[in-house]
């Protein structure tokens, strides 16, 4: 159900203030109540709140258009200009999109929606690189304790054959920065979980270049293999603790 959003008028009423002796006196400036007006965006901003609600608690299901803004405006007693804001509101959060011709529809939420954003923000901010680094030594050994009890063979397989792929690159003294980052990967995979998953990309999407750099430095790919064979040896004995102190060292 949708209900009109509610307007208030906030106008302070002057009071009357009685002096002794029956006289009265009006109140002074200093003493009147001092409310600012309602901003045209809060309204914009309730009506995407009611809107994400429905959405939400599918009311307006994802997949089939929303009323048109004429039949909005009517239902919440708005005009279609605050109609209008609220949409855009929630297409920036990737909750509505507009077709054009065929009207704005809902969108599901998924996990790459939920960390797109902030992934947007971070891209542009190369001063959080020390930050995201940080990031990675608090998340990424936490990963590796959780992968070991989830880990499946088809994991380990994985796991093994991008250790040999990243052998074969030392020999032939190319970058196995790749395989790096697929490692990663495919721990977090085994972790079953989705917002791992899309964290960890997100991550070796931003530090692509550091670890680029990282790897360019003398003997560093060696430590890295290492690293990455400690780390499988301890998943293949179920060891988490161990996983994770073999990750945490090589960051």
């Amino acid at each position: 159900m949708v209900e009109p959003v509610r307007r208030v008028s906030l106008t302070p009423v002057p009071r009357r203030v009685k002096r002794p002796g029956g006289s009265r006196q009006r109140p002074a400036e200093a003493q009147s109540l001092v409310i600012e007006p309602i901003r045209k965006t809060r309204v914009a901003e309730e009506i995407a709140d009611r809107i994400r609600v429905l959405i939400l608690d599918g009311t307006f299901p994802a997949g089939l258009p929303l009323p048109a803004e004429r039949q909005l405006a009517g239902r919440f007693g708005v005009s279609r200009g605050s109609i209008r804001d609220a949409f855009r509101t929630l297409e920036t959060i990737g909750l509505l999109a507009t077709r054009h011709g065929q009207g704005t529809f809902p969108q599901e939420l998924d996990v790459d929606r939920l960390v797109a954003p902030l992934a947007s923000v971070l891209s542009y901010r190369h001063d959080l690189q020390d930050e995201l680094l940080d990031v990675r030594r608090m998340f990424e050994p936490a990963v590796a304790r959780v992968a070991a009890s989830r880990m499946t063979r088809e994991d380990l397989a994985d796991l093994q054959r991008i250790l040999d792929a990243q052998r074969k690159k030392l020999k032939s003294g190319r970058s196995a920065i790749v395989e790096d980052t697929a490692f990663h990967g495919v721990l977090a995979r085994a972790t079953r979980n989705r917002v791992v998953v899309s964290i960890m990309a997100t991550l070796n999407d931003l530090l692509v270049e550091s670890r680029k750099l990282t790897l360019k430095q003398k003997g560093r790919p060696v430590r890295s293999i290492r690293g990455h064979e400690a780390v499988v040896a301890a998943l293949r004995k179920g060891d988490g603790e161990g996983a994770s102190r073999s990750v945490s060292s090589r960051i």
